[in-house]
């Protein structure tokens, strides 16, 4: 028959002195709470499109010193792959919201329109085709009439009118 094993006896030791009670308090409850008036937050997002340590690193590395705090990353996940795509990084820190000035937005549109620069040329040109297509889309046209505009030719053929296609017997 086995013999069984023998657990080893407690070594006598002095049990942990008893510490004193407070009636009904809980500790930390003596400190006063330290009461923070919330601020407007101010966001950044930095978008990653290599997604990797190193890239994660070096962005905290740079925008934490300058006094924004980790709020989040978010992934931007392929869908034939486990690795993500993107990444985008959100940091926010106390401080004044920005505020949106419209009219001068709208200044600077108008001096980067006057430039002649060729994304406002384009941005022109695009224009005038739009407001071709908003003429052109003001008449109803046939579907004859709409393929010949896709396919770029000037004038759609003539529909020829009063010709049967009879089965041959």
């Amino acid at each position: 028959m086995p013999t069984k094993k023998q657990r080893p006896k407690r070594k006598a030791a002095k049990p942990p002195p008893e510490r004193p009670r407070r009636a009904g308090k809980r500790p930390g409850s003596g400190h006063t709470p330290v009461v923070r008036v919330p601020r407007p937050l101010q966001y950044k997002v930095v978008e990653l499109s290599t997604v990797d340590e190193g890239s994660l690193e070096r962005t905290l590395n740079e925008w934490i010193p300058k006094g924004w705090n980790l709020d989040g990353v978010q992934f931007a996940m392929r869908e034939s792959s486990k690795r993500p795509a993107m990444a985008f990084v959100f940091f926010t820190r106390e401080g004044e919201a920005a505020t949106h000035d419209g009219e001068e937005a709208r200044e600077r549109l108008m001096r980067l329109s006057e430039t002649g620069s060729p994304t406002a040329e384009l941005a022109a040109d695009n224009a005038r085709v739009h407001a071709k297509r908003s003429q052109a889309l003001r008449m109803p046209i046939s579907a004859h009439e709409r393929l010949a505009q896709l396919a770029g030719l000037d004038e759609p053929e003539p529909l020829e009118k009063g010709l049967t296609l009879e089965p041959e017997e």
